[in-house]
């Protein structure tokens, strides 16, 4: 409950506010009963319509006044609720924000989408409901079992054994149905992973036509989904008739109780009806309570679930000294110094063992290897999205992690393997790279990425709106996009992994031309799988398992690595078969 405490501050008026109209309401709400009951039994009964008539206005009024406290805390409650919602949004999304790779790599997509929306929502409805019913169904319960008991202590014992009865049927309604509240939470987080995996994929389910197996899988999860929510709604309905019943036997049995009362002198008509009202109260209070605490039991999942980000350690975070340091990278030298790396602290092959290389600044440097070599993991240490398990890296001979992640990832530019594009026009997109740019700068690093001729096709040109991921433009032309976006800076040192696999080969010999021209200070690393790609490179490093198996260039390579010259001879093979 700690964690949630600063997500309120902005709105602790309301959080206030909305608690002391509830005790204005119930108040006002509890003493009407018993004013009715005294004009009942004090005006019709002695026909004294001044009496009638006078506490009757101040029923009036307090009417007034309790509907006014009730409007306020609906307002404040709302306020607050929401308010805190928007601030929980906001802080889960700054959290994941600031994860790491390694850190992402532990909730899925679509478990981190359930948690930012549905499991707020959740919190939400539980906030609105506690500065509402928390506090009002205890009073309300409180003082219409004090009042009863004030009017007739003998028709009291019917509230003894009715509470008792109803809370007990409640524990066991609720004791089996909320495993089902927690269980339907993970169900939802597989409908929301089957839906978002779909639509990420969309183009391969149709290319496939496996439109019939989503629709399938998808139906055989939403069914688990149904099943699931009909079964914990199932048993919570169950409520409101055990509570009908327990309530109208109670009536009953105080109409019986009283009107033989009623008959002796002992008891008044008014007084009846008030005692029937307050018993009503006390367990319509009592259901009220129920279904908080039953929401209260439901949000648990959700909270724990909220809960599991905040209280994610950021595992790769800015040192003291590199805050006090404020280091620049200006030159792009590199260096891997006995490099050790695996995805998780324990139980873990290294996926990179023993790394040691030096690239100088200015220098292209291209990364050989097998699927699965970890070459796209040995690049990606260089910005820190992941952190080294041993060894050391260094750029500029400062190690990495005493530069502040924001002048570390300034400085290195990475084109990744999946391009991702953003919804909202070219320009907007390309400006990522660097948002103070100007169009005579945007339009240069287009043309260096052989992306302008394509733009100027477009009827908008660069005010073209993209679709979601860039839906709109092919795959080699986002590429190209991706790789304006990265050098629109000049970055110190330039990633390309695997980033002109969809560009055909002489485009590709025209970037890396406009690369030689324009970003010759840059140290630039090339992933390929083409060796058409690297042959130009200062030097070519062949990965295997996670090992450099070779290192120089391609002549010296050629000459003297069995394995590049496999690679090479195989590809000449399909060069000349085609």
């Amino acid at each position: 409950m700690k964690k949630y405490i600063g997500f309120f501050l902005k709105y602790r008026k309301a959080v206030i506010l909305a608690p002391a109209l509830v005790i204005i309401d119930v108040a006002c709400e509890i003493v009407q009963p018993d004013l009715m009951s005294k004009i009942v039994d004090n005006g019709v009964m002695h026909k004294d319509l001044h009496y009638i008539l006078q506490t009757g206005g101040l029923m009036l009024f307090l009417s007034i006044v309790a509907i006014a406290a009730n409007v306020g805390n609906i307002y404040y409650s709302s306020h607050a609720s929401v308010g805190f919602a928007s601030e929980l949004r906001k802080g889960l999304f700054d959290k994941i924000q600031a994860f790491s790779f390694s850190n992402l790599d532990k909730f899925s997509s679509a478990s981190l989408t359930t948690r930012i929306t549905n499991d707020v929502n959740i919190l939400q409805q539980v906030i609105m409901m506690s500065l509402r019913l928390l506090i009002r169904a205890p009073l309300m319960m409180l003082f219409a079992v004090v009042i009863a008991i004030n009017i007739n202590s003998g028709l009291a014992v019917i509230i003894a054994v009715a509470i008792p009865v109803l809370a007990i049927a409640i524990y066991i309604i609720l004791s089996r149905g909320l495993p089902y509240f927690e269980k339907m939470q993970k169900r939802l987080d597989q409908v929301n992973r089957v839906i978002q995996e779909n639509l990420v994929n969309v183009r391969v389910v149709k290319s496939f036509v496996r439109e019939d197996f989503e629709m399938k899988k998808f139906g055989y999860t939403n069914d688990d989904l149904r099943e699931m929510a009909v079964k914990a709604s199932g048993l919570v309905v169950l409520i409101m008739p055990v509570m009908q019943l327990v309530m109208n036997i109670s009536i009953v049995a105080i109409i019986w109780f009283g009107g033989n009362k009623i008959i002796s002198g002992a008891f008044q008509v008014g007084q009846l009806m008030s005692f029937i009202t307050y018993i009503t109260q006390i367990l319509m209070s009592l259901m009220m309570l129920s279904m908080t605490i039953m929401t209260f039991s439901r949000a648990e999942a959700s909270s724990e679930r909220i809960l599991e980000v905040l209280n994610t350690e950021v595992d790769i975070v800015d040192s003291t000294l590199a805050k006090e340091k404020k280091l620049v990278v200006t030159m792009g030298k590199v260096e891997f110094k006995n490099v050790y790396f695996k995805y998780h602290a324990q139980g873990e092959e290294y996926v990179l063992k023993n790394i040691s290389l030096v690239v100088n600044p200015g220098e292209t440097i291209a990364i050989l290897g097998a699927t699965g070599s970890a070459k796209s993991t040995l690049v990606q240490l260089i910005p820190r999205l992941y952190d080294v398990s041993a060894g050391q890296i260094l750029v500029d001979d400062t190690d990495v992690r005493d530069y502040t992640l924001f002048n570390l990832r300034s400085s290195v530019k990475l084109v990744l393997q999946q391009n991702q594009l953003f919804s909202g026009t070219i320009k907007q997109n390309l400006k990522w790279g660097n948002i103070e740019a100007t169009d005579d700068e945007i339009i240069a690093a287009a043309k260096d990425a052989q992306a302008h001729d394509f733009i100027l096709s477009f009827p908008k040109q660069y005010e073209t709106i993209l679709g979601q991921s860039g839906v709109n433009v092919s795959g080699g032309q986002k590429q190209r996009l991706c790789i304006a976006r990265a050098i629109l800076k000049k970055p110190a040192i330039l990633i390309m992994d695997d980033s002109t696999s969809a560009v055909d080969i002489a485009t590709e010999a025209k970037i890396r031309a406009s690369f030689k021209k324009h970003l010759k200070g840059t140290t630039i690393f090339i992933i390929a799988q083409r060796v058409s790609s690297i042959l130009a490179a200062d030097k070519i490093i062949l990965l295997d398992n996670g090992e450099i198996i070779g290192e120089g260039t391609h002549d010296e390579l050629l000459k003297t690595n069995t394995v590049y010259q496999e690679i090479y001879a195989s590809q000449q093979l399909q060069t000349e078969a085609l």
